[in-house]
């Protein structure tokens, strides 16, 4: 039995939450007394209403100094891995959205469910770090995904860019990064396959070689001519499209699938093709990055 000097001073500690010698902090607990746990991270509902299949935001009262904590979970329910990209919007404290982030959960095992933190960067406990939305989920097979971690086998790293917009054209670039050890050698169009929200393949859409037939003076129109790219040097090729609409249904292709030649291992892209009803693509050549 412990001296009572020792036990009033274990009382005294609890008050702040100082246990050191008087009870064990069990993993994922803010409590600090013997056998206390936190309750299990419990999904936040959408004002919208809106649900996601694979993705839900969740809190947790386990946040640091006892601070309610937001987090993320995805779960794959497909046969294959997969990387998922979520983004989200953040809210303030009055539910108003003040910024988007996005994180991405590699390579997620079929059937697992994989938790992470969402940190907003704004200290534990922050309105901004209780509060998110999720606005949109990206899930592509992990052997296709191009992040910004470890370089691929291939050598080379395929993204898209932002893009840009201007009344009703739409220009976005595929980028090449030869990130590996070896040149790498590119000569003609990357031949690209449009895929849908749900990954199966968008037909009725012709992709065109060249920009010049969606519009001019806007890249991507030039012949093709060989590239050789030495380890971090980069290329570019030029996606334009317009996405007017008028008889018919609209067609949106989140994601592309790239070779980059023939050959080459395919890898899916997110550029968010709002194709509209006019049922073209313009795609141009490979052209090196100028170097800056």
């Amino acid at each position: 039995m412990r001296p009572a000097t020792a036990l009033a001073l274990c009382a005294a500690l609890a008050s702040t939450a100082l246990l050191t010698g008087c009870g064990k902090e069990t993993a994922g607990s803010r409590a600090a007394s013997p056998g206390a746990t936190c309750a299990s991270p419990t999904p936040v509902d959408d004002p919208s209403g809106r649900r996601w299949d694979n993705a839900r935001v969740i809190s947790s009262d386990c946040g640091p100094s006892g601070a309610p904590s937001t987090g993320f979970e995805v779960t794959n329910t497909e046969k294959e891995p997969l990387t998922f990209t979520i983004t989200f919007t953040l809210l303030n404290g009055f539910g108003e959205a003040m910024d988007n982030t996005t994180r991405t959960v590699e390579a997620v095992p079929p059937g697992q469910t994989v938790r992470r933190p969402l940190d907003a960067g704004d200290g534990p406990g922050s309105a901004r770090t209780r509060q998110a939305r999720i606005i949109k989920v990206r899930a592509v097979p992990a052997k296709e995904a191009s992040d910004a971690g470890a370089c691929p086998v291939s050598g080379v790293r395929i993204t898209n860019d932002r893009g840009d917009a201007a009344m009703g054209l739409r220009v976005v670039g595929i980028v090449l990064e030869n990130c590996g050890t070896t040149d790498y050698r590119l000569d003609g169009y990357p031949a690209l396959q449009l895929l849908g929200e749900d990954r199966e393949p968008v037909t009725g859409v012709d992709i065109l070689h060249g920009t010049d037939k969606i519009s001019t003076g806007i890249g991507g129109s030039d012949a093709p001519q060989p590239v050789s790219l030495r380890p971090g040097e980069s290329a570019r090729a030029t996606l334009a499209w317009r996405n007017t609409t008028t008889e018919g249904d609209p067609v949106n292709a989140p994601y592309v699938r790239v070779t980059a030649k023939p050959g080459a291992t395919p890898v899916t892209v997110t550029p968010e093709l709002d194709l509209g009803t006019t049922g073209r693509l313009g795609v141009g050549p490979w052209t090196k990055t100028p170097l800056t």
